[in-house]
């Protein structure tokens, strides 16, 4: 079939076994890659009652068909069961690892068991070897992949963890291309604890598209919608996603202080625009990628990539700390050590919070810079301090009695976007298979950026509709596999008219929209076997009982209950949030 490469292979780490997956063209067309071939074959192999750093746990590394053919389409993702949150997991990375691990000719890589000593896979266009990965092992991830790309040829991408990783940190990321990240969930630590170092894929093999003449043309319209688009053609290239400092400030829902606060006084010092002043040293792309959000930057001491504006937020106005440098450096840290930003400096934030309040016994005070980089590091090897920030914030709240005050969703932390000033992402948060994700479910498009129409971010009216939408194009896009940021450019009915003109298949915009709808069905069936419910759908009391004091979004508190009843009744999901026999047998699952 066009755009696949047709080929999917399971290792069993534990006996060396390899084995060719088949699965049937029904299948494919339903869940097409990414995101919905990863759950499907994960869900087909491991049951929900397993332990996700367990043996019998596997991890999913996939593309989709348009993996390696237009723009954006670099990314893969990796599906497994999440240790920080053990609910369903699929976390995406951008760079190149994902069209070239295509082109080595898999579709999909299956990794079960664990290895008895360190290894790491090496993925060519004729197989696939377990190498030993002794002289690797307690390396960074930078160090890693200068060491394996020093006996290999210069076409190799790497997708490896660090220490985090190998320390089973439940929110350690897998880093590709030296600074792309699979971030969030922990996927770094399912791969620690398979004692997998380390994936190099060096592919060649050339794949085949339905109808090359009309790609060309459509390539040429996409780059045409990405430069018309305000998004993706001016903010995001002139001031990467840093952009959204200001923005999100000035809509006074820029949590600060663990979200005690909306505005941050000092958010200015941290913005894009002082990046671009400061530390910005140029921009970067990922695969066929005329977008380049990624900013190259350096420091007094370092350099790097990023900080992103998640991350930006997570070290700045979460911590109250305003330092650019040092929070540009506990990045960089975050990248070598590999591990999520956004949990790292969310839970730094709850323990600020719980030593404000007088619940933890160790001092960390907001504003405080100078420790910040060794937080991290402590974080990452397990030590002092970073034994509870190891954690992550909900169960070091609940260790030291004071479980409101992590600021989560099903274990995983909220992203920077107080949920009291935009009700449709509040609601998006509460129900995201995956936690407190903002990627399954962006309101923030309609709610603030106006895209593609301007939503009232106060009112509940229509936003289970909108969310429910939302998150079903989204579960598409992540099956062919395509950057979020596309979504601003084109329609549902462009990603389906380059899906036929690759493929030769003959979906429709609802047919398209159907495999989304699947996807978030199926996730969520796995989570209710592991006994997530209604009662997982929720948000911290504070944005439920707490105003807001300032800011444009202040007296507003979250509507949760109101949203999330005619969510499950629009979703065809009990009372409790659980997808009825009829709703699943209507999706085929």
């Amino acid at each position: 079939m066009n755009g696949w490469m047709n080929k999917i292979v399971k290792v069993d780490l534990s006996s060396g076994k390899q084995t060719i997956v088949s699965i049937s063209e029904d299948v494919r067309r339903k869940f097409i890659g990414g995101r919905g071939l990863g759950l499907k074959l994960y869900t087909d192999l491991c049951s929900a009652n397993i332990d996700a750093l367990g043996e019998e746990n596997a991890i999913v590394f996939s593309t989709g068909p348009l993996t390696g053919i237009i723009q954006t389409a670099g990314r893969y993702q990796v599906t497994t069961r999440s240790p920080l949150t053990n609910a369903i997991c699929n976390s995406s990375s951008g760079g190149f690892f994902g069209a070239i691990l295509k082109k080595t000719g898999l579709d999909a890589l299956i990794i079960t068991g664990k290895s008895s000593k360190p290894v790491y896979l090496e993925i060519t266009d004729d197989s696939i070897n377990i190498k030993d990965a002794k002289h690797i092992w307690g390396k960074n991830t930078h160090e890693t992949m200068k060491t394996l790309k020093s006996n290999s040829s210069s076409n190799v991408s790497i997708a490896c963890i660090g220490p985090a990783g190998e320390n089973l940190v439940p929110y350690a990321s897998i880093m590709n291309d030296k600074d792309r990240a699979a971030g969030r969930g922990g996927v770094g630590a399912v791969m620690g604890s398979k004692n997998l170092k380390a994936i190099t894929a060096n592919g060649k093999k050339e794949i085949q598209v339905d109808n090359p003449e009309k790609l060309k043309t459509m390539i040429s319209t996409i780059n045409t919608l990405i430069d018309k688009n305000p998004v993706t053609g001016k903010s995001l290239q002139l001031l990467g996603t840093s952009v959204l400092v200001n923005v999100v400030n000035a809509h006074g829902m820029y949590p600060t202080k663990n979200f005690q606060r909306g505005v941050f006084n000092d958010a200015e010092g941290t913005s894009g625009e002082k990046i671009a002043e400061t530390i910005l040293q140029g921009r970067s792309a990922c695969f066929k990628c005329p977008i380049a959000c990624g900013r190259k930057t350096k420091t007094s001491n370092r350099e790097g990539e990023g900080p992103e504006y998640e991350t930006v937020w997570a070290f700045g106005a979460q911590l109250g700390i305003s330092d650019l440098e040092t929070i540009t450096e506990a990045n960089y840290t975050c990248n070598e050590l590999g591990l999520d930003t956004i949990t790292a400096g969310s839970t730094i934030g709850c323990a600020m919070e719980l030593y404000e309040k007088g619940a933890y016994p160790n001092k960390m005070e907001w504003g405080d810079s100078s420790n910040l980089v060794k937080y991290v590091e402590d974080i990452a090897y397990r030590r002092g301090v970073g034994k509870d920030l190891a954690l992550g914030s909900k169960k070091l709240a609940e260790k030291y009695g004071r479980p409101e005050l992590a600021m989560q969703v099903k274990g995983m932390e909220l992203p920077a976007y107080d949920p009291r000033g935009v009700q449709g992402q509040a609601l998006s948060y509460a129900t995201s298979n995956r936690g407190g994700c903002h990627m399954q479910g962006y309101l923030i498009s309609p709610e603030i950026l106006g895209s593609p129409v301007f939503m009232d971010r106060y009112s509940i009216e229509g936003k289970a509709e909108i969310v429910a939408l939302f998150q079903d194009i989204s579960a598409a896009v992540d099956s062919l596999v395509l950057c979020r940021f596309l979504q601003f450019a084109i329609s549902i009915d462009t990603f389906k008219d380059i899906l036929n003109v690759v493929t030769g298949f003959d979906y429709s915009d609802v047919e398209l929209l159907e495999v989304g709808t699947r996807i978030y069905n199926l996730e969520r069936k796995y989570n209710a076997e592991a006994g997530l419910s209604r009662k997982d759908d929720m948000l911290p009391s504070r944005f439920m009982e707490e105003e807001l004091s300032e800011g444009a979004s202040r007296n507003r508190v979250v509507q949760l209950d109101e949203m999330l009843d005619r969510y499950y009744k629009l979703r065809g999901w009990d009372e409790n949030g659980i997808p009825t026999a009829e709703t699943l047998k209507s999706l085929g699952i």
